[in-house]
């Protein structure tokens, strides 16, 4: 194969899925001859459908990435004699169940409207947390703010991660990068509007408040929820024969490790900010926004690089560069100064390990492949999600008795280290020319 034609692998979505130098026999063509009127890529109508995916991820991984505040709230007022472990499993089961629920809606949305599905989500997710809203016990909180809101949150994340790349060639990558920027802005103004809510009125009237406005905007969008081409019905629940892949086995180990460290730093800078930096609360919260607003920046700006330089050159980059503000800012200087600068640069990378997943298994796989495809690296997210906070939360206790973050922030550094590593393997196992656009 001529060096035109492996180029041309990563601009025709019509041929083999980009960086491979024959196409997987087991790779579907992007279109149905059966499909009817399809509408084309790149049109105005996908960046209508990115607009309802940003908000779904606004208020799912949004509200997620804000628990931090909610944290200060528990373990300094309202549950100070609750271990940081056992509060840390709120936050947890809400990323960790978004992403378990995740593999079965990327598999109903072979079969349900995803417009349905979005609309389901919507409900499901304020009324999460309007009725965490009246518990006043960790194990309460654990339920509703925890599971059910990780239920819920599932179908708005789910369908918002996988429905951008459908509409995109071209654009796929900055696409993406624009709906998991929603997110982003999301924990930007959530940050602030949940703390000056708890402040002035109560976290029970911030959930409250939350969760409609969750039920308002999301369904009202869920009409928008289109999706672009109709999935191949399968006879079998989900499409098993990828688990058989290399490339699948490397790509699901990255998206494990890089979730295990993706929640720790915006889960734990806040609380590290009042407690070793010896910061009024309101800093905590100002830590965590300014985590959540260079994750705006950082989202769309890897997007543009991934349609540059490769969606996988672009997540080594954004993993490395995260593991890099952890070990190398955030561990060894206990000053605030450092800890903005490793908040800053965490935040800019740390988008891609959500954002360019979904790029990288579409490129790799096909479009068509992608929401079963994406069920089984919801799974890798979970697991991610589960060895992440909680037992860092151990670490804390255990051996930091409360105030000591130095292994908790090693425990999360060496991961993304780790997903650092794999990505580099993958890279090389679809192709080792270094300068090809992977």
């Amino acid at each position: 194969m001529s060096d035109t034609q492996t180029q041309s692998l990563n601009t025709d979505p019509e041929k083999e899925p980009m960086g491979l130098e024959k196409a997987s026999p087991t790779a579907p063509t992007l279109l149905d001859t059966n499909e009817g009127n399809v509408p084309p890529m790149d049109s105005p109508q996908g960046w209508i459908v990115v607009l309802a995916c940003f908000f779904n991820l606004m208020f799912s991984i949004g509200t997620t990435t804000t628990f931090g505040v909610y944290l200060q709230e528990y373990e300094l007022v309202e549950f100070p004699n609750a271990s940081s472990s056992q509060l840390s499993w709120i936050g947890t089961l809400q990323g960790a169940m978004m992403c378990f629920f995740g593999i079965f809606v990327g598999i109903l949305s072979e079969h349900v409207d995803t417009r349905y599905l979005s609309a389901f989500g919507s409900l499901m997710t304020g009324v999460a947390l309007i009725v965490s809203s009246f518990c006043n016990s960790p194990w309460k909180l654990l339920l509703t703010q925890g599971i059910f809101y990780g239920f819920g949150g599932s179908f708005l994340y789910s369908t918002g991660l996988t429905l951008a790349p459908q509409w995109f060639n071209k654009y796929r990558a900055l696409a993406s990068g624009v709906v998991i920027a929603g997110s982003g802005i999301g924990g930007l103004w959530l940050s602030f509007a949940i703390n000056a809510m708890i402040e002035n009125i109560s976290r029970q009237w911030a959930q409250r408040i939350t969760g409609l406005i969750t039920i308002g905007i999301c369904g009202a969008l869920s009409p928008l929820m289109k999706m672009r081409i109709k999935p191949v019905k399968r006879k079998q629940i989900a499409d098993f024969s990828v688990i058989r892949d290399k490339k699948f086995l490397l790509l699901f180990s990255s998206s494990l490790l890089g979730m295990s460290g993706f929640f720790l730093p915006f889960f734990f800078m806040p609380t590290y900010t009042v407690i070793v930096l010896h910061k009024e609360q309101m800093w905590g919260t100002n830590v965590a926004s300014i985590m959540n607003g260079s994750s705006v920046a950082g989202r769309i700006a890897m997007g543009i690089l991934g349609d540059n330089i490769g969606a996988l050159n672009t997540l080594t980059i954004a993993t490395c560069a995260s593991c890099i503000s952890i070990l190398v800012l955030w561990l060894p200087f206990k000053s605030f100064g450092t800890l903005i600068a490793a908040a800053v640069i965490f935040g800019f990378s740390s988008g891609a390990i959500v954002s360019l997943i979904p790029v990288v298994t579409a490129n790799t796989f096909g479009v068509k492949r992608l929401p079963s495809i994406m069920g089984f690296i919801m799974l890798g997210y979970t697991i991610g999600a589960l060895i992440s906070s909680p037992p860092a939360g151990s670490i804390l206790d255990k051996y930091g008795h409360g105030t000591k973050f130095t292994g908790l922030i090693i425990y999360g550094g060496v991961f993304l280290g780790l997903a650092t590593a794999v990505n580099v393997v993958l890279r090389l196992v679809i192709s080792r020319n270094m300068w090809t656009k992977v």
